[in-house]
């Protein structure tokens, strides 16, 4: 039976392209977001290359509308916790609470909600994927990240907890830490709609990452064989080096 893989955020950016790299190697893909027109768009173009997909509005921090969309779904193999994002760059003496807030209920509490809620499913297939998609933020801090570092160190530890706890069952759980991707959205809404401080980003960056190089990660890890798993995979563009080492070309 063709396996299912449902992914959160794949409206956009990582989440869209790995909604394309799932179904192209054979997933019925779940699209899961709140905004439903750009789902649209994504299953469109999955279904004109004759994969099938649909969509789900959800929104991940609402549990109980994630318990409905569990419920609802005849079975699922894989789930790719996506949903997530950085707002702000403010120092933590300067930072907004609601902003920490925010980016813990859409990265954490989305990743659990999606977790707890499909779990019984991706047990019951016998060859369950969980995949939570972190940041090299999740275990380096870095000036003006400490919402977004907070957030992701979550993810990381929820990752690492629920793979210690379902080493008896037929679940991989699998973390994928990418360092700097340009995406149209991730730095624009870190920098609250600033499209010059978010392009300044990437400058003098020869080739930082695309969505597609993280999903082409996530679909092989993904797509490895049921007694391989891949803990933790790190993906940074060659001119990163870390966090700060970045090479920027004159």
């Amino acid at each position: 039976m063709q396996p299912s893989a449902v992914i959160t955020g794949a409206g956009s950016g990582i989440g869209a392209a790995t909604a394309r790299g799932l179904a192209a190697a054979g997933h019925r893909v779940v699209l899961v977001a709140r905004r439903l027109d750009r789902l649209e768009a994504v299953a469109r173009r999955i279904r004109d290359d004759g994969a099938e997909a649909v969509v789900a509005e959800v929104d991940v921090t609402d549990q109980a509308a994630v318990r409905d969309f569990a419920a609802s779904l005849p079975r699922c193999d894989v789930l790719v916790n996506n949903a997530g994002g950085a707002i702000g760059t403010e120092p933590v003496e300067e930072a907004r609470p609601q902003d920490w807030r925010a980016m813990f209920e859409t990265n954490v509490m989305g990743s659990l909600h999606l977790t707890q809620a499909l779990l019984p499913q991706l047990v019951a297939g016998g060859n369950g994927v969980v995949v939570v998609l972190t940041s090299t933020a999740s275990f380096t801090v870095y000036d003006g990240g400490g919402g977004y570092s907070a957030a992701k160190h979550a993810q990381h530890a929820l990752a690492g907890t629920l793979r210690m706890e379902l080493v008896d069952r037929p679940v991989r759980v699998i973390e994928i830490a990418p360092g700097m991707v340009r995406t149209e959205e991730f730095s624009l809404n870190r920098y609250r709609g600033d499209a010059a401080k978010a392009a300044a980003v990437y400058q003098g960056v020869a080739q930082p990452l695309t969505a597609e190089d993280v999903a082409d990660a996530i679909t092989w890890a993904v797509t490895r064989p049921p007694h391989v798993n891949v803990d933790l995979l790190v993906v940074r563009p060659r001119a990163q080096a870390a966090q700060h080492k970045v090479h920027r070309e004159p």
